[in-house]
């Protein structure tokens, strides 16, 4: 049996879980999520923990049992206490602010990239350290927006140049050497 799937999911008290079929309903403070999940998946709510089982021990069974805990896990977090990724603009005259509830990217083309937070996305720069705070309840829309903002321009190996993850680590090439 998966040994994450069998773990419970504490439910913490700030947040309510509502179970109808295969939907589970998610609200916090921080917002609600819904999700219908594979009927093969059995999902009960029992002593304030939610709990997932799955029917046979077909290779379908055991992938979607901890694919379904790891999902109900990330929605409880999410509207609990919500989830953040954090990205650092390298290189000279490159820099990002906010106008208005929108990012502006002012990172070398000949015109400023403004990226518009979807419902439930915010973003937070920090004009010193150069980073860019993407934060949201939906762990997989997070990390979406914040690779997309990364794609604007990636960091390049030869000086370093571009917006990175703040722990990625950018491997370094030399450049061309002049002839001798």
């Amino acid at each position: 049996m998966s040994r994450i799937g069998r773990k419970p999911v504490e439910v913490p008290p700030n947040v309510e879980v509502k179970i109808q079929g295969t939907t589970v309903f998610v609200k916090g403070p921080k917002g609600k999520m819904e999700y219908t999940f594979p009927t093969s998946v059995n999902i009960s709510l029992e002593n304030g923990s939610v709990l997932v089982g799955r029917l046979d021990d077909s290779g379908e069974q055991r992938s979607l049992h901890g694919t379904v805990r790891a999902v109900i896990s990330n929605m409880i977090t999410g509207v609990g206490t919500g989830f953040q990724r954090s990205l650092e603009v390298n290189g000279v005259g490159y820099r990002a602010e906010i106008k208005g509830k929108d990012l502006v990217l002012f990172v070398g083309y000949s015109h400023p990239v403004t990226i518009e937070p979807p419902e439930g996305i915010s973003f937070d720069v920090d004009a010193k350290t150069r980073q860019i705070k993407v934060m949201g309840y939906d762990k997989q829309v997070v990390g979406q927006i914040a690779a997309n903002i990364r794609e604007v321009r990636p960091p390049e190996p030869y000086q370093g140049k571009g917006i990175k993850y703040l722990e990625e680590t950018i491997r370094r090439k030399a450049g061309k050497t002049g002839k001798g």
